[in-house]
């Protein structure tokens, strides 16, 4: 297929609504008026950059733009990236159909101004995630390798607490400063580094302590953290007897 296949259904159609039509004016595939309107189309053979940016170019003028590329065999998720990017850019998409017995074009959407909402939740998720992180593991831009997550750094907080018992129960670790979902990650034992002892009781498998192994600096810092908190809570238990016999101390004296 030529791009050029697609000028006589774009024609025909424009023809039919009424406007008079000119092919390669101003370095523009078709400028078609009615009146004083005036809609510019670039057309392509699939939406590619250089569409994009002769779309851009276009908009300079006061018309109304249009891309035109044949109708896509399928919609996946990258046509619909694609075709979110061209409404950002407040231009419009005609889909040509080719096939058949009867060509024509179908309005995939006009060009008009984009409302740009922002997602509140998405926001609050990746806020979350980098909260989630206590070191930056990861290298930007690679693929298809096992990405130290929240979770993931959640999940090796439970294993270096259970990596202090023979088995325990999710409160044992919580105790010992594994994280509040302790539980939960336990029963669900994604990366398969736990073992299910019996009702409420879990071990280290072989596979936790190779995650231990791979991530050293991470599991030293955790165990630092759980360390400190351990030490506070054995500060505040013992300060606790003196706390209440001074304030029953207290209270005879008032008496």
């Amino acid at each position: 297929m030529k791009e050029s296949d697609l000028y006589p259904p774009l024609k025909a159609w424009l023809e039919a609504n009424g406007r008079t039509v000119r092919a390669e004016v101003g370095g523009c595939d078709i400028a078609a008026r009615k009146g004083d309107e005036l809609v510019l189309i670039e057309m392509k053979r699939a939406i590619n950059l250089d569409l994009l940016l002769q779309v851009v170019r276009r908009q300079r003028t006061h018309a109304s733009v249009y891309a035109a590329v044949p109708y896509p065999k399928t919609m996946d998720k990258r046509w619909r990236a694609l075709t979110n990017l061209l409404r950002r850019l407040e231009a419009g998409l005609l889909l040509v159909k080719l096939d058949g017995y009867l060509p024509g074009v179908e309005v995939a959407f006009h060009p008009v101004p984009c409302q740009r909402q922002r997602d509140k939740r998405a926001t609050a998720a990746l806020l979350a995630e980098m909260s989630g992180r206590s070191l930056d593991l990861n290298v930007g831009g690679t693929h298809r390798r096992a990405l130290m997550t929240a979770y993931r750094e959640q999940a090796l907080a439970v294993a270096v607490a259970l990596s202090r018992f023979a088995e325990a129960s999710p409160k044992e670790l919580r105790q010992c400063g594994a994280p509040a979902k302790a539980g939960p990650i336990l029963l669900s034992n994604h990366y398969g580094w736990f073992e299910r002892l019996g009702l409420g009781k879990y071990a280290l498998s072989a596979a936790g302590r190779e995650a231990l192994s791979a991530h050293p600096e991470l599991t030293e810092k955790i165990k630092n953290v759980m360390h400190e908190q351990c030490n506070k809570e054995k500060q505040s238990n013992t300060f606790m007897p003196e706390v209440q016999q001074s304030t029953g101390q207290e209270r005879i004296k008032e008496r």
